[in-house]
C-alpha cells in the first residue's frame, strides 16, 4: 500500500459530507473520487470537498483504479448491495453503521471480504475517539476494579415523516439500527461479547421501532442496560461500573471529549481528551493504519464482531416485532 491512501466516497448525503470534511485533517490521504446516482450531485460534492473525480454511478466508483478504499455512506438498506459490488471490484471498505440490515447480509460481506483478502471495517467512529480509547485503557488497567455492569442511552425527538429513512421500513428505519447500535457496540467494547439479550420496544405507525430498551448479558456474566429513542431527548451518557467505582462518559457519549471517574471513597476526577475536528478523522486514520500494515481487519472493530452485533439486533427486532423484507 502506498503511503498516500486514496479514498472514494459512495453517497453524497450528510454523513458523506461530514466524512469528507474530516479527511482534510487526516495526514497522507486524498479524496480521489465521489459517486452518486446523479452525476450533478457528485460533481457538486467534488467541487465543494475537493474530490478529484465525480462519478454518476456507484459502479463507476467501484471500478475506479485510482481508489484504494471506499467509504459507503448510503442508508442501511443499501449497504449490502453496495459493499458486495465494491468487494467484487477489489476495493477495501469502510461501511457506515448500522453495518447492514441483518446478520445474513453482514455475514455475506464478511465471507466475500475474507475470500478476496480485502480490508473491511464498520464505521463505528465512537470506538476511535481519544476519550473512549483512554477510558478503555484505564478500565483495562483496573482503575474502577472488576467491571460488572454498564448503562447507556442515545435518543432525540426526530422531526421526520413516515417516508424518511428513520421511519421507513424499506430503508431500514427504526431507533435500533440508527441509534441503538451505539450503546450496543460500546457495551460489547467494554464488557465483551453478548451472550443473551432481552428487549422491549414501542413501534411507530410504519411498523419500525420508535424506541427500544434492552438488557444484555455478556460472556463472563457482566450486564448492561441500553435505551435508544426517536421520540425523546436522552442524556446520551455511558457509565461503566466496577467494584471500586465508575467511569462516566459525558453526553453526547458517542463523540465526547470528557469522562469522569468516581471511586468508592467519594473522590471524582475529570479527564479531557480532545478529538480532531468533527471526530470522523480518527476512524479514517485507523483505516489508513490497517491498510499500510497489511491488516484485513481492525483489532478495535473486528469484522466478526460487526456480524455478531447485527445478530443481536436481529434478535431484538424479532422480540419487539420489527421485520424487514430482507429478513
Amino acid at each position: 500500500m502506498e503511503k498516500i491512501i486514496r479514498w472514494g466516497i459512495l453517497g453524497t448525503g450528510k454523513i458523506a459530507k461530514a466524512f469528507a470534511t474530516a479527511l482534510r485533517e487526516v495526514p497522507d490521504v486524498e479524496l480521489a473520487a465521489v459517486a452518486s446516482r446523479s452525476l450533478d450531485s457528485a460533481t457538486k460534492f467534488a467541487a465543494e470537498y475537493g474530490a478529484q473525480r465525480a462519478h454518476g454511478s456507484y459502479q463507476a466508483l467501484a471500478d475506479d483504479p485510482g481508489v484504494d478504499v471506499i467509504y459507503i455512506a448510503t442508508p442501511h438498506a443499501m449497504h449490502h448491495e453496495n459493499a458486495i459490488m465494491c468487494l467484487q471490484a477489489g476495493k477495501a471498505l469502510l461501511i457506515e453503521k448500522a453495518f447492514t440490515l441483518n446478520r445474513r447480509q453482514a455475514q455475506e460481506i464478511a465471507d466475500l471480504a475474507r475470500a478476496r483478502k480485502l480490508f473491511v471495517m464498520e464505521a463505528m467512529w465512537t470506538r476511535f475517539q481519544p476519550a473512549m480509547l483512554e477510558a478503555k485503557r484505564l478500565i483495562d488497567m483496573g482503575e474502577i476494579g472488576q467491571v460488572r455492569n454498564l448503562q447507556a442511552d442515545f435518543g432525540f425527538p426526530a422531526d421526520a415523516g413516515p417516508e424518511h429513512r428513520l421511519f421507513n421500513p424499506a430503508l431500514g428505519g427504526g431507533a435500533l439500527l440508527d441509534l441503538g447500535i451505539y450503546p450496543l457496540s460500546m457495551a460489547a467494547f467494554f464488557l465483551g461479547p453478548v451472550a443473551g439479550v432481552k428487549g422491549y420496544g414501542e413501534l411507530a405507525s410504519t411498523g419500525v421501532d420508535m424506541q427500544a430498551s434492552f438488557a444484555l448479558q455478556h460472556e463472563g456474566g457482566a450486564l448492561s442496560v441500553c435505551t435508544c429513542s426517536l421520540n425523546t431527548r436522552t442524556p446520551t451518557t455511558l457509565t461503566i461500573c466496577g467494584d471500586k467505582g465508575f467511569l462516566r462518559l459525558h453526553g453526547r457519549f458517542h463523540h465526547t471529549e470528557r469522562f469522569t471517574i468516581g471511586l468508592n471513597d467519594g473522590s471524582e476526577r475529570e479527564f479531557h481528551f480532545p478529538r480532531i475536528g468533527n471526530g470522523y478523522a480518527h476512524e479514517a486514520m485507523e483505516v489508513g493504519r490497517c491498510l499500510r500494515e497489511g491488516l484485513l481487519e481492525s483489532p478495535e472493530m473486528p469484522l466478526g464482531e460487526s456480524v455478531a452485533l447485527m445478530g443481536v439486533l436481529d434478535q431484538l427486532r424479532a422480540q419487539i416485532g420489527v421485520r424487514y423484507d430482507v429478513d
